[in-house]
């Protein structure tokens, strides 16, 4: 999807895309019911989410305090700490230390937060060059595109789309390569870049400032080998990501990944403090801490600070029923469903957000899966209510008139029956098998692609008094 495009194209777009369709139906539905049947293995999965949700609302309310906890025991395990007010610095330090080093080539594992100050071009723009070598990153990068969900990069690409960009990266005729040959090609390609490079860029999924630890989460071997193989480790992290203790991170890593991809655990839960010890065979000779503010900060202590709770897991995205026929790319930014319409447009940067946190049914199937119950309804109810007391005409005229008339009328019981009356009548042209399908003026846009139900002929109300 081209960058710069309106919102309401970028949709147009998405919802006309079949392909996209049929991937995100498969995969989202997957991974939701995975994570409710993971979730029932638990005793008492409220109870393990109450207590995730207090460990985050501790920490970010006592924020300063866990950080500077973080850097000093990092430190005392021979690391180096940075920290970062904004995404320009962060890919600053980042640049500087492989420039210092002397290196032109780093290999990456999954980072949103990379993703987030545009990482890679930042570093090819200093002739770095930088490769993804999670599997969906890789074909994401191959294709020049990005990620479109948080767990599932890739999730918007079809085993022939891979074939293709496989084919032409390797020169290697893999028409009729089936997926685990696939997946043999990128490791023998990426197995090489990991002994090459002399730079390895981590995100973090949990940062205990209790022992300086950093912890990922992964299902691939990549993880480990960026982090281990090359001379030098770079860990970028969100400040929100650090916790306070080894036994709140058991806490957490019990919702983690059952919410993200329904599993038990995940394939690679590593756990990193400091660099390469004496007498240490393997591990990094120097790591670097890299902590992001980027605009967090300017998130605590408001009514949007419990979006700081995520974990990342991608369980609101995947219960969306708008994400589900969007996708990520839609949403114009590196984070996209419930949590990206809440986020995106609080964080700096940035461009054609004012929409984002329309993009929502408020159903609250966002807040019944997240792991630690943030609660995205709210928030973007009042984003919404921002968007309409800071900036009211940007809605078309139209769009202002609709809703002055609809509010009038709600105010008045007698116009509320007539309404109603009129609209029964009006809206019977339009009704096929039981739905409103190709409605009229503004309900086109509507009807395309959601069931509209008719207005009853006995409404419910009246129905109760007359019986």
């Amino acid at each position: 999807m081209k960058p710069g495009l309106p919102f309401a194209k970028r949709v147009n777009l998405a919802l006309n895309d079949q392909q996209l369709q049929a991937a995100l139906q498969k995969a989202a539905g997957k991974f939701d019911r995975a994570r409710a049947s993971a979730w029932g293995e638990l005793d008492d999965v409220q109870e393990v989410r109450r207590h995730a949700r207090a460990i985050k609302a501790h920490t970010i309310a006592h924020l300063d305090e866990y950080l500077a906890q973080l850097a000093k025991q990092v430190r005392a395990a021979g690391g180096v700490v940075h920290f970062a007010a904004d995404v320009a610095e962060a890919r600053t330090i980042i640049t500087t230390i492989i420039q210092n080093a002397g290196h032109d080539l780093a290999v990456k594992s999954k980072s949103m937060t990379s993703e987030e100050i545009g990482l890679n071009d930042a570093l090819a723009a200093a002739g770095i060059q930088a490769v993804e070598t999670d599997l969906g990153e890789w074909i994401v990068q191959l294709a020049g595109d990005a990620p479109s969900h948080i767990v599932a990069p890739a999730i918007h690409k079809s085993r022939q789309q891979v074939v293709e960009l496989f084919s032409e990266a390797t020169g290697q005729d893999l028409a009729d390569a089936d997926i685990p040959t696939l997946t043999a090609v990128a490791r023998q390609e990426l197995r090489r870049q990991f002994l090459a490079a002399g730079v390895g860029i981590s995100g973090v999924n949990f940062a205990v400032a209790e022992t300086g630890t950093l912890v990922t989460v992964t299902n691939e071997g990549n993880g480990r080998l960026v982090t281990s193989v090359p001379p030098i480790h770079i860990a970028l992290m969100g400040m929100e990501k650090v916790i306070p203790t080894l036994d709140d991170l058991m806490a957490l890593l019990e919702l983690l990944p059952r919410s993200a991809t329904g599993q038990t655990i995940t394939s690679y839960v590593q756990m990193v403090t400091g660099p390469r010890r004496a007498g240490e065979v393997d591990g990094p000779e120097a790591l670097h801490l890299v902590i992001l503010d980027g605009g967090r900060s300017d998130i605590l202590g408001t009514e949007f600070e419990e979006s700081l709770y995520c974990l990342r897991c991608g369980a609101c995205l995947n219960t969306c029923p708008v994400y589900r026929v969007l996708g990520g790319h839609a949403y114009g930014g590196v984070y996209s469903g419930p949590i990206g319409a809440v986020q995106t447009p609080l964080l700096p940067g940035a461009v054609d957000h004012a929409d984002l946190p329309q993009a929502s049914t408020l159903c609250g199937a966002c807040k019944d899966v997240c792991p630690v119950q943030i609660d995205l309804p709210r928030m973007l109810l009042a984003l919404r209510r921002q968007g309409a007391e800071g900036t009211p005409h940007t809605a078309q005229w139209s769009e202002r008139a609709v809703f002055k008339a609809y509010g009038l009328v709600m105010r008045h019981p007698n116009l509320y029956q007539m309404a109603l009356k009129v609209g029964r009548v009006g809206s019977k042209p339009f009704v096929k098998d039981g739905r409103i399908q190709n409605g009229p003026g503004p309900l086109k846009g509507w009807t395309e692609h959601r069931d509209l139900p008719p207005l009853a002929d006995e409404p419910f109300q009246m129905k109760k008094e007359n019986e």
